[in-house]
Order: structure tokens, then sequence, then C-alpha cells
């Protein structure tokens, strides 16, 4: 048992997640700040070795924060330069960016998936496996939509159109997964997952959740790749129960399913078999063929 008293998990939490908020908005709006800043977190890796257990911690650091500095960050200024054609923003600008934006996500869904079938967790385990097979690809096969761009106007936001339904799956399921694998830090991952769950909100643009997922995320791998300040300001050990685990797990499976069956018939029944997406549209191919996005836009 820890003896830390509620006052401080609700100050150090609420004060994380407003911390996070602000995070995002400043990562957003800046793009070369967000460029530098993630470029700069790389040098922190000798720390790394200290901070950093097993598969699972070293493959979820490098799969983050790699592509958050090198990827994410390069693709927003060569959009910010979209009219320039030099040959690396061009390649930046290409279609090979969202979808190894796509796969990266789906790999930290199936990173956490197995370690769910690895410990046991096999009804949050199968949710994992859904959310993989209901991810939007970027974009269909004589589709008329586009669900993963980097907008052509500043500040170039990386967006993702899904629903708010799988926005909702995925945080809930991410939060069984932590409860489960890393007890000690559920309460400060419960943190990042609300942040990236109320930025859109806040903001009333849901295409925003991607964006803000990334850079929430990215900056808790980064603290606790370098430090172990989570543990004395908000320790969770003792919130750990196997009983709510299991039931947990249970109920985003009862959530899941439901959703699994009404994502491939909307996706069936649309003209195009492109899957659902929420109150704003996903944009045009008309407005990102896949020749523009190649070149020089």
């Amino acid at each position: 048992m820890n003896d830390i008293p509620i006052w401080q998990y609700v100050l150090s939490m609420g004060g994380y997640i407003v911390l996070l908020l602000a995070l995002v908005e400043v990562m957003r709006k800046k793009p070369w700040f967000a460029l530098v800043f993630w470029l700069l977190s790389l040098l922190s890796f000798p720390f790394w070795f200290e901070y950093l257990d097993g598969w699972f911690r070293w493959a979820k650091t490098l799969s983050v924060l790699l592509p958050t500095a090198l990827v994410v960050g390069f693709a927003r200024i060569a959009w910010l330069y979209k009219d320039n054609p030099h040959k690396f923003l061009a390649f930046f600008r290409g279609d090979w960016v969202l979808m190894f934006l796509y796969g990266i996500l789906f790999l930290n869904i199936a990173e956490a998936t197995l370690k769910d079938f690895a410990t046991a967790n096999y009804f949050n385990a199968i949710c994992g496996v859904i959310l993989c097979i209901t991810i939007p690809f970027p974009r269909y096969k004589n589709g008329e939509r586009v669900y993963w761009v980097i907008g052509k106007e500043a500040p170039n936001d990386l967006l993702f159109y899904s629903t708010a339904a799988w926005n909702f799956l995925y945080t809930t399921w991410n939060m069984a997964f932590v409860y489960g694998e890393a007890g000690p830090y559920f309460a400060a991952s419960m943190c990042i997952l609300i942040a990236a769950e109320l930025y859109p909100i806040l903001k009333r643009r849901p295409e925003l959740y991607i964006i803000a997922r990334v850079y929430t995320l990215a900056f808790h791998i980064l603290v606790r790749s370098v430090s172990e300040v989570f543990v004395p300001l908000m320790d969770s050990s003792s919130w750990m129960n196997a009983q709510v685990l299991w039931v947990w797990g249970l109920i985003n499976l009862v959530l899941h399913v439901p959703f699994l069956v009404w994502y491939f018939w909307r996706k069936r029944n649309s003209p195009t078999q492109e899957p659902p997406f929420g109150e704003t549209p996903p944009p045009s191919v008309r407005d990102y063929p896949p020749q523009t996005i190649r070149s020089t836009a």
C-alpha cells in the first residue's frame, strides 16, 4: 500500500492533464518548435538504458519517439512549405508518410495486444485485435475520401478521420491494458489518455485525436525513459485488482464486438467500400490526389 493522499492524486493528475493539453496546443500551433523539440529529445538516448527494462518498454519507446521526431515533424514542415519543390520536402509529402503512420498506430496496438495475450488478459487482447482491423486506411482503392492527411493549411496538423466510437474504444482498451501491464503507472497513463480524448472535444474537431495522442504519448514516453517522476507523485500500484481487470476486459469486449459488426456492415454498404466516419467528413481525394501527395503539391 502507498501512503499518497487523495489530494495529491487530484493535484498531480489534474496538473498533468492540464500540462498535456497545453503541450498539444503548443506543438500543434508551432510545427518548427515541435520538430526541434522532438529531434533534441532523441539526445536523451543514453539515459534510456537506466530506465527502460524489457522488450516491450524498448519497443514502445523507439516506436513512438522516432516516428514523432523524424516523420511527423518533417511531414508537417514539408506541408508548411507545400509549394517548395525541393526533393527532401517533396519526399515527406509522399503517400508513404501516411501509410507509415497508419502502420505505427497498428504496431503500437499490436505490441500491447501481444503483451495482453502474454499476461492472460485475453478479453482485452481480443479488443486490441478488433481495434487493429478497424483502423481506417489512409486511402482506399476507388475511394472518394482520404482518412489520414497532413493539413495543407497552417499549422499543418496530422488529421485522422475515424469515429468517436473508435477513439473511445481505443481509450478504454488502452486504459485496461495499462492497468494490467504497469500498475504503478496507471494513474499517469490515464492522464495522457484523458488529455488526448479531451483535446479534440475542447476544440470541437474530432479529427485532431491522433495528433493529440501522438504528442501526449510521446511526452509521457520521453519522461518515463529518463526519470521515475510518476511513481512518487501518483503511484497507483494499490489500485490493482485482478477481478477488476477481468471485468474491465469483459466490458471492453462487449463494447468492441458490436462496433466490429457495425463497422463492417457500414463498410460493406458503402458504395465505395469505405469505412464509416464521424460528423466531420474526411477530405475528398480530389483535394489530396495520390500524385499531389507524392510530389510537390
